[in-house]
This record gives C-alpha cells, structure tokens and sequence, in this order.
C-alpha cells in the first residue's frame, strides 16, 4: 500500500492571483508575481497543488458555475505558459446569507477531505497557504500548518481568532520555507 502524500493547499484570490473583491471574469486575473514560479518548485518536489477557494460571487449570482470554470481555466493557462500546473481546483459556491449553507464552506474541510480521499493525503504533514483568518481556520481545524501571506488581505480580515504558524511576504517565500520543512 503506498503511502499518504503531502500537498500545499492554496487559496486562489490573494495568494495566486490578486485580490481585486469578487472576481468575475477571466479578464482580471492577474497572477501574482513569483507565483508561478512557486508551484510549479513545489510540484517538482512531489508535493500536490491543490487550489482550495471560497467563491460566493456564485451565491451572490454575479457569477454563473459556468463563468467560474472559465475563470478557472484561464488561470490554469496562465500558469502553465509559466511552467506551473495546479494538481486540482475546488471551489465553494455557497454563502450562507444567499440562499445555502454547507461543509464545504472554508473553514469547513469538506473540500479538504475531498482532496485526501483522492490523492491520499496526510493532512498533518500538508500546509495551507492563504492570505485570511478563515485559511488560517481551515489549517488548524484540518491539522496543517497554516502559513499566512501578506498579498491580499494579509489576514487583516478580522473574521476568526485563528493565527498562522508562519507569514510570509508572499507564495514565493512560503513555497522556499515549504520546500526546506517539508517531507514529500
């Protein structure tokens, strides 16, 4: 039997590509500078990428679950003419005050589980990389190390309690510190 993986779970909007409050058309990605470059040294150490990413915007109906996949396949252009590929993309649509809420909410793990059952991962050896509380959240309830960049919002969000075990400038930097306290 082999055994359980390591990954980096990132979130999109802040530490992949700039923050610009509810994306909604492939038109405004913009990757973050480094970014790319991050991933792609992660998936060459045997770690998975995987985007994990609330986007109410669905919720809200300012964007279609159509609209959504073409976002995300642009991105997933954008990084691969920069030598980066992400291992899989999940997404929350939901928001609890339009209409549903749900597990797989962050700081819910119902994604993160999702992710486990299909790459085998080991959470505990897994880190989050996000620029909020709730990815700070979402790290410790899942038993990760959540390491916080100061693109985005920083986590000057102010929405849970939740400290990072790490910050960093940016996913440049977190991936150089993953990469030197990681065991893939």
């Amino acid at each position: 039997m082999a055994r359980p993986r390591s990954a980096v779970f990132l979130d999109r909007d802040g530490v992949i590509v700039a923050e610009v409050d509810y994306l909604v058309d492939a038109a405004q990605l913009k990757l973050i500078p480094g970014s790319a470059r991050a991933i792609a040294a992660l998936r060459r150490a045997g770690l998975k990428t995987i985007v994990v990413s609330n986007q109410s915007a669905v919720a809200r109906g300012m964007l279609s679950l159509r609209g959504l996949s073409k976002i995300t396949k642009a991105l997933k252009r954008m990084l691969k003419t920069k030598g980066a590929e992400l291992d899989a993309v999940y997404y929350c649509p939901h928001h609890p005050d339009f209409g549903r809420s749900c597990a797989c909410r962050k700081p819910g793990l119902a994604l993160l589980k999702k992710a486990t059952r299909r790459f085998r991962l080991d959470l505990g050896s897994c880190f989050f990389v996000g620029d909020t509380s709730t990815d700070m959240l979402t790290a410790r309830r899942a038993g990760m190390r959540g390491l916080l960049v100061r693109t985005g919002y920083g986590g000057k969000d102010g929405k849970h309690r939740a400290r990072p075990a790490k910050t960093f400038h940016d996913l440049a930097a977190a991936a150089r510190w993953i990469l030197r306290n990681s065991k893939p």
